[in-house]
C-alpha cells in the first residue's frame, strides 16, 4: 500500500459519510488560520506525512512549514501553519495529527535510546513489533530518532529463533538446512547462552543475537568472538538498562520498546482567534 492510500483510508476510517458536526455549521466559505504547536519537548517525526493528508482533504490548502523531521522542539514551538477553508482544516485535523504525533513519539523514545548509548560504537535497532499496517512508517520514525532498522518483514534475512531451531533439530541442522536453500541472505540465529554461541559460530552464523542473557555472559561473548561474528543483544531492552548493554561492546542492540511502548507526542492543532 502506498501512502496515499494509507492516509485515504485513514480519513474515510475517521470522515466516513461525513463530518456532521462541521457540516452543520456551513464553514465551507469561511478562511481560516491554524497552527499545529508542539505542546512537549521532543523529536518531529511525520511532517510531511500531515501535509499529505491536509492536501488529499483539500489541495487548496496553504501550508507553511517552520519544523521539519528530526528537528527538536519544545512546548510553545509552532510546526506549521495552515491556511484556507476552515471546514477542511476541521476535516483532517485529527488524521493529520495521529500520524505526527504517534511517529514523533517514536522518533523522540529512540533518540532517548541512542543518547543513552553515546560514547560506544554499539548500534540499536528495532524490531517487527509494529502496529499492523503502519510499519514503514513506524521504522521511518526510528531513523528519524537516529536508530537503525532491523530486517522489515519475514523475507529480507534469515532469523533462526527458538522454534524454528527446535523444529530443526538444533542450531548446526537449522543453519545447513538455510545454507543449501539461501546462498544470498545473511543468517542471523537466536541463542541463550555460551554453548549456543559457539555452536552457532560454528554453525556459519552471520550474526548471533544474544537473548535474555547476563551482563557477565553478553562480555564473554564479546571477548571471545566479537572478530568472528557480529552479536547483537536483544530482550528486556530500555532506557534504564541499555547503557550497561552498550558499554559490554557488543554490535547491535535491538528493542521493540521504541515502537511499542512509545509515548505519542503531545502536539495541538490551535485555530487563530479572530480579530
Amino acid at each position: 500500500m502506498n501512502l496515499d492510500e494509507l492516509i485515504k483510508r485513514a480519513l474515510a476510517e475517521d470522515i466516513g459519510h461525513g463530518d456532521i458536526t462541521t457540516d452543520s455549521l456551513e464553514l465551507d466559505a469561511v478562511g481560516s488560520t491554524a497552527f499545529m504547536v508542539a505542546k512537549a519537548a521532543g523529536l518531529v517525526a511525520g511532517v510531511e506525512i500531515a501535509v499529505r493528508t491536509f492536501k488529499l482533504v483539500d489541495k487548496e490548502l496553504k501550508i507553511t512549514l517552520y519544523r521539519k523531521d528530526s528537528d527538536a522542539v519544545k512546548p510553545g514551538d509552532e510546526i506549521m501553519k495552515i491556511e484556507g477553508r476552515a471546514s477542511s482544516i476541521l476535516k483532517g485535523e485529527r488524521v493529520a495529527l495521529n500520524f505526527l504525533q504517534r511517529l514523533s513519539g517514536i522518533a523522540t523514545a529512540t533518540r532517548a535510546m541512542v543518547d543513552a548509548m553515546a560514547g560506544t560504537e554499539t548500534k540499536l535497532l528495532d524490531t517487527r513489533k509494529t502496529t499492523p499496517g503502519l510499519r514503514a512508517l513506524e521504522k521511518y520514525a526510528v531513523r528519524v530518532g537516529g536508530g537503525h532498522n532491523h530486517r522489515f518483514g519475514l523475507f529480507d534475512m534469515v532469523l533462526l529463533k527458538e522454534n524454528h531451531i527446535r523444529a530443526c533439530g538444533g542450531i548446526t541442522e537449522a543453519v545447513k538446512r538455510v545454507k543449501a536453500r539461501n546462498t544470498s541472505y545473511k543468517i542471523e540465529v537466536e541463542v541463550t547462552n555460551l554453548k549456543e554461541l559457539k555452536e552457532a559460530v560454528k554453525a556459519g552464523a552471520d550474526r548471533v543475537m544474544l537473548d535474555n542473557m547476563s551482563l557477565a555472559h553478553i562480555r564473554a561473548a564479546v571477548k571471545r568472538y566479537a572478530d568472528e561474528v557480529e552479536l547483537e543483544v536483544s530482550g528486556g531492552v530500555n532506557i534504564k538498562n541499555i547503557p550497561k548493554y552498550a558499554s559490554t561492546g557488543v554490535h547491535y542492540i535491538s528493542s521493540g520498546a521504541m515502537t511499542h511502548s512509545y509515548k505519542s507526542l503531545d502536539i495541538s492543532l490551535l485555530f487563530e482567534e479572530e480579530a
